[in-house]
C-alpha cells in the first residue's frame, strides 16, 4: 500500500509538472479591438494594430493576434523584429483597407511591411488596397506617386501566408526580400489586367521559398523572381521567364542580364492564358536558361491553341506539353 501511494505521488507531481509546462507555453491571445480598433471600416486603426503588435513582440510566448470580422482602416506599417516571442501568428476574419486618397500610402515604399521578424505566420483574411485611382493617376498624369507594395517581408526567417487574399495593390502585393524558409500557400491575389506593376509575389535575395495553390490574377507579372533567389518552388502558376523585362518598353537600358537561371521545372500546371503566348522563355544572351523542364503542361489561350516562344533557352519537354514545346 505504502508502494501504491508512492506511485501514485509520483504520477500526481509528473502530471501537475506537465501541466505547468503547457501552461507557460500556450498561446496568448492580443484581440485589436482590445487595442482600440474600429471594425467600421472609417476610423483610423492604425495605431491600434501597431500595439497590438508591440505587446505580442515583447512577449516570450507563442502569440496570438487577433482581428475579428469587420472592415479596419489602416494606414502604412512597420512590423519590427528582434522580438521575444518565438512565433507570432496574425488570423484575420476580417478585411484591412487602405484609405481612399492614394496619396496616404502612395508615397511609402510599403503598406504592411515586415523587417527582421521570425516564425510569424498570417492566416486568412483580405487586404484591399484600393489601388485604382493610383491606376487612373499614372494612365493620366506622370505626377503620381509610385505607390506602395501591400505586404512586404524583409530579412525575415520562418514566414507563413495561408490563405490570404490581396485585392488591387498599388504596386506589388507581395515582396519577399532577404528571407529564409517562407511558406506561401492558397493566397489570392486579384488586380485588373491594365493596373501597371502590380506583380503578385516578387521573391529576391532569398532561398527555401515554397509558393503553392495560389490564384493569381493581375496586370504584371504573377510571380517575379529577383536576383539572388535560391531553393524557389512554385506549384499551379503560369510559365514566363523574361529577363528583358522592362516596364511599359519605355527607356530600356539594352543590356543583358548577368542573372544565371538553370534547373527549373514546370509540372503539372493547367490553365488560361491572357496572351497567345503562353509559354515564354525569353533568357539572357551572356547567360542562357539551361535544364528547364516542362511535364504535363496543358495551357489554352481564351479557348483557343496558345503558342510558345522560346529564346536563348536549353531544355526538355516530357509528356503531354501544350502548347507545344519550344526547347
Amino acid at each position: 500500500m505504502m508502494e501504491l501511494s508512492g506511485l501514485l505521488h509520483g504520477i500526481l507531481f509528473t502530471f501537475f509538472v506537465m501541466v505547468g509546462i503547457n501552461l507557460a507555453s500556450a498561446t496568448t491571445q492580443y484581440n485589436v479591438l482590445n487595442f482600440g480598433a474600429k471594425p467600421n471600416g472609417r476610423t483610423d486603426s492604425t495605431n491600434a494594430f501597431l500595439s497590438a503588435w508591440n505587446a505580442a513582440c515583447v512577449s516570450a510566448d507563442s502569440n496570438l493576434i487577433y482581428v475579428p470580422k469587420g472592415r479596419y482602416l489602416l494606414g502604412s506599417m512597420e512590423f519590427k523584429g528582434q522580438c521575444k516571442s518565438p512565433q507570432i501568428t496574425i488570423r484575420i476574419d476580417g478585411s484591412l483597407v487602405a484609405p481612399v486618397d492614394y496619396n496616404v500610402l502612395g508615397k511609402s515604399a510599403n503598406w504592411l511591411s515586415f523587417e527582421g521578424v521570425s516564425g510569424v505566420s498570417i492566416i486568412g483574411g483580405a487586404l484591399d488596397a484600393k489601388g485604382p485611382s493610383l491606376w487612373a493617376c499614372k494612365a493620366s498624369n506622370t505626377n503620381c506617386p509610385a505607390g506602395a507594395t501591400t505586404l512586404s517581408f524583409t530579412n525575415s526567417n520562418n514566414i507563413k501566408i495561408n490563405g490570404l487574399m490581396s485585392l488591387n495593390s498599388q504596386m506589388f502585393h507581395i515582396v519577399i526580400n532577404g528571407c529564409q524558409n517562407a511558406h506561401v500557400q492558397g493566397v489570392k491575389i486579384m488586380a485588373s489586367g491594365n493596373s501597371p506593376n502590380t506583380d503578385g509575389i516578387h521573391v529576391q535575395l532569398s532561398s527555401n521559398v515554397e509558393i503553392i495553390n495560389c490564384s493569381i490574377k493581375t496586370g504584371d507579372d504573377c510571380i517575379s523572381i529577383g536576383p539572388g533567389t535560391k531553393n524557389l518552388w512554385i506549384e499551379r502558376n503560369p510559365i514566363v521567364i523574361d529577363q528583358n523585362y522592362c516596364p511599359n518598353n519605355l527607356n530600356c537600358p539594352g543590356q543583358v542580364s548577368g542573372i544565371k537561371i538553370k534547373d527549373i521545372i514546370y509540372e503539372d500546371i493547367r490553365g488560361t492564358s491572357s496572351t497567345p503566348v503562353a509559354i515564354k522563355f525569353d533568357c539572357s544572351a551572356k547567360n542562357p536558361c539551361t535544364e528547364i523542364k516542362l511535364r504535363n503542361v496543358n495551357l489554352t489561350n481564351l479557348n483557343k491553341a496558345a503558342q510558345s516562344s522560346c529564346s536563348n533557352a536549353i531544355g526538355k519537354a516530357f509528356d503531354l506539353v501544350r502548347p507545344n514545346s519550344c526547347l
